[in-house]
């Protein structure tokens, strides 16, 4: 079978991964933004192009004979990759550009979600200029998020108290939004710990991931700039620590509820992952928002534990066969820590050098921003290196991390804290003082 492989960061070199480690023997391709030298040594056929070119990605699809395609990143989502080739009789894990609003368009899923009232919904208003703005924030008792309707790498929402510290700053950072031609939405903002919870759908079943624990904000302490994610940790029970049974449900329920809401809405089934982005409140589990492909760095946690056959799990999703069965997952717990360029993520620095040679377990590395080059590997600017360790607990899985990502040589960092004791600790006792 040939498979297609869109895109060529970590995410796409863990599913890579995954892929060839079926039964079912196959032959990949990729059709990368760059020389992901991981995914290149796994591949037999391997081109660079922009992402959100369908026409170019379906013409390097038919001419490879591409039996069956996966979407990696968003940007393919939104320009129609899917569509296109569906059109050529080409089946893809990924929705079609329709179903992708899911994560394109915020004011879409929140309409969605509303009219079909599925629980875990914010209060929320729509803009598309400065008129209100201020008499809303007020209403939320300036408790309220800023979220750009459309893509924005992770990095289009602001929260009051964190990032916005006065209705001035806010409306300067709306007029940007509206200057850089896009609408927004404020809503209200929810206190407690963040989670994701994502799901492969076949177009009506649902079989889920294990919870994973991202981290965006650039350095220790959860402090500085949001990213796109400086790395993530679950845990052996596919739960989190400061979450219930009844939480984790909640957000598999949300999940099927959506699912349900899109086939009823189109009449056609999502067929790709569904990743809810949780909070887990004092009162219940909150949809922050939806994804509509795997989570980067998330996708390292589960892929790296996955049991069952991938191509398999992928062949159930395209068929509408979809079971839990498809996708079983070790009882291991996991930590990703993501090694980034100096001056990530506002003032990077590209084109330098880095050496992982030194790194004892090559299968524990995930390329990303990274370019392979005659002479050796450069970073390129945006997250470079994903570091994972999978143990019994998630302290035996975050010193292993720990000590093969310091052996990086080159201009990065990374952050020491994630998935340690204490930084756990602190989501634990947050959620035990708000539950009480």
């Amino acid at each position: 079978m040939n498979i297609l492989l869109i895109a060529s960061g970590a995410r796409e070199h863990v599913i890579a991964r995954a892929l060839k480690k079926s039964s079912t023997p196959i032959d990949l391709f990729c059709f990368g933004s760059s020389n992901n030298p991981g995914i290149k040594a796994l591949a037999i056929g391997y081109t660079v192009g922009k992402l959100d070119d369908a026409q170019a990605i379906a013409d390097f699809a038919r001419q490879n004979k591409i039996d069956r395609a996966i979407v990696g990143p968003e940007l393919p989502l939104s320009a129609g990759v899917v569509d296109e080739l569906v059109k050529h009789g080409i089946p893809a894990i990924g929705p079609t550009k329709q179903l992708a609003q899911l994560e394109t368009s915020k004011s879409f899923t929140r309409d969605l979600v509303s009219s079909y009232n599925i629980p875990g919904c914010a209060k929320y208003k729509k803009f598309s200029s400065l008129n209100g703005i201020k008499e809303y924030t007020e209403e939320l008792q300036n408790s309220y998020v800023v979220k750009a309707d459309g893509l924005m790498s992770g990095k289009g929402v602001k929260v009051y108290g964190e990032h916005l510290h006065s209705i001035d700053e806010t409306l300067a950072y709306c007029k940007e939004i509206i200057d850089a031609g896009s609408t927004f939405l404020i809503e209200e903002k929810f206190i407690g710990q963040e989670f994701s919870l994502m799901s492969f759908c076949d177009g009506i079943h649902l079989a889920h991931m294990p919870a994973v624990q991202d981290h965006k904000r650039a350095f220790i302490g959860d402090t500085g700039p949001n990213t796109g994610g400086m790395g993530s940790y679950s845990d052996a029970n596919h739960s989190l620590p400061f979450l219930t049974d009844d939480d984790i449900k909640q957000a598999q329920t949300i999940n099927q509820a959506t699912a349900d809401a899109l086939f009823d809405k189109f009449k056609t089934g999502y067929k790709g992952i569904l990743y809810g982005g949780f909070m887990a409140t004092a009162d219940g589990v909150k949809l922050i928002e939806y994804n509509a492909r795997f989570g980067d760095p998330e996708c390292m946690n589960v892929l790296a534990i996955l049991e069952s056959d991938f191509v398999e799990l992928c062949q159930a999703v395209i068929d509408g066969t979809l079971t839990q069965n498809h996708a079983r997952f070790k009882n291991q717990a996991t930590v990703c820590k993501y090694a980034v360029p100096e001056g990530y993520p506002d003032n990077a620095i590209k084109n330098q050098r880095i050496d992982v040679s030194e790194i004892t377990n090559q299968d524990q590395i995930y390329y990303a921003s990274v370019d392979q080059r005659a002479d050796g590997l450069y970073e390129t600017g945006s997250r470079t290196v994903a570091v994972l360790g999978t143990g019994s607990t998630i302290s035996e899985a975050e010193k292993i991390v720990e000590e093969e990502i310091k052996k990086i040589k080159g201009p990065l960092f990374h952050r020491e804290d994630i998935g340690t004791q204490e930084l756990i600790q602190k989501r634990i006792k947050m959620m035990q003082e708000l539950r009480h």
